[in-house]
């Protein structure tokens, strides 16, 4: 039968390679710098949007006045397309100047007429409410 017998070498223990091996790390340290977050305080500019759309989002305040303020002072859809509709219908009566061809444009505000006379254009816009008549010349057109 075979034995074998282990020994302890005097001066070297379990808890000497611990403390030999905890004091041959290296230690190292930096100051602390902070960075801040906000751009008004120095930050990323580009943190602006992501922190107002944060705020947005937690906000759950409803301004009481917000209805009154839009209904006096907004218009409606219907308002807004039949201004935009408008709007295309003088643009396109204009671009047929161009062509040659002359028109007139009749609104519940209004009454535009068009009229090239050889390179002349004559635009006469009519006030229905009030009848006031303005007339807008344009001289050097090329017919």
């Amino acid at each position: 039968m075979k034995t074998k017998t282990f020994s302890q070498r005097p001066g070297l223990s379990w808890a000497g390679l611990c403390l030999f091996g905890l004091g041959s790390c290296v230690v190292q340290a930096t100051e602390l710098v902070y960075t801040p977050i906000n751009p008004s305080f120095g930050g990323n500019p580009l943190n602006g949007t992501w922190l107002l759309n944060n705020a947005q989002a937690q906000n759950d305040y409803d301004d009481p006045d917000l209805k009154k303020r839009t209904a006096a002072a907004g218009t409606s859809a219907l308002e807004r397309f039949t201004s935009q509709l408008q709007s295309r219908l003088l643009g396109q009566l204009l671009d047929n100047i161009s062509a040659g061809n002359t028109g007139s444009l009749t609104t519940d505000a209004f009454i535009v007429n068009v009229v090239d006379d050889s390179g002349q254009l004559t635009i006469v816009v009519t006030d229905r409410a009030t009848g006031e008549i303005s007339e807008i010349q344009v001289s050097g057109l090329a017919p």
